[in-house]
């Protein structure tokens, strides 16, 4: 089945910053209900954290069928493996630790390595946080498409749900205590 049109009908609308209207857990249980065993499988792979294979790799996943069983999955995951690759990238170069890194981080998705430079621009840890989360549910709608009732919709509102759960956790005070911390920590071992 294409369109899960019940499903679909009767999940809250999720707008950016929002609180967060129901758990990934609670969802991932209802869509278990009405989705088909396969596409209720890839809300596994539904996560926000990216796939590290590098090429070459990749192709040997899908020849033993490791790989992502859903184009839409593979975009997302693609896009947030270059974002997090060019922030590592960043990092590192003003901090003076080129070693360690992979000599050709991508610069395709554009608008991951884009997203990237603009980030480090944020004097706040916070904020810079709060921008990454933005883009990425701007890129999670972007490979979501027009069709809400579909598959692909359903999958994006897993991964717009662990984004908002994300954002949820972010606690102003003690993220700056740590980040003291960390910076901290970082300066005493460049010394």
């Amino acid at each position: 089945m294409n369109s899960y049109y019940y499903l679909a009908a009767q999940l809250p609308y999720l707008t950016y910053g929002q609180n967060v209207p129901m758990s990934s857990a609670a969802f991932r249980e209802l869509a278990g209900k009405h989705l088909s065993p396969s596409d209720a499988a890839v809300l596994d792979h539904c996560t926000l954290e990216p796939d590290w294979a590098v090429e070459g790799e990749a192709e040997a996943n899908a020849a033993s069928g490791a790989a992502t069983p859903s184009e839409f999955v593979g975009k997302w995951k693609e896009w947030e493996r270059t974002l997090r690759l060019n922030l590592a990238k960043i990092r590192a170069k003003q901090l003076k630790r080129e070693g360690g890194l992979q000599a050709d981080v991508p610069d395709f998705p554009f608008d991951a390595a884009g997203t990237a430079r603009a980030a480090i621009a944020f004097e706040s840890p916070l904020e810079a946080e709060v921008f990454l989360d933005k883009a990425r549910w701007d890129a999670i709608e972007s490979f979501q498409g027009l069709d809400t009732f579909s598959v692909t919709a359903i999958h994006a509102y897993m991964l717009k749900l662990l984004l908002m759960e994300r954002r949820m956790a972010f606690n102003a005070e003690e993220g700056y205590a740590e980040y003291k911390g960390l910076y901290a920590a970082i300066l005493g071992e460049s010394k």
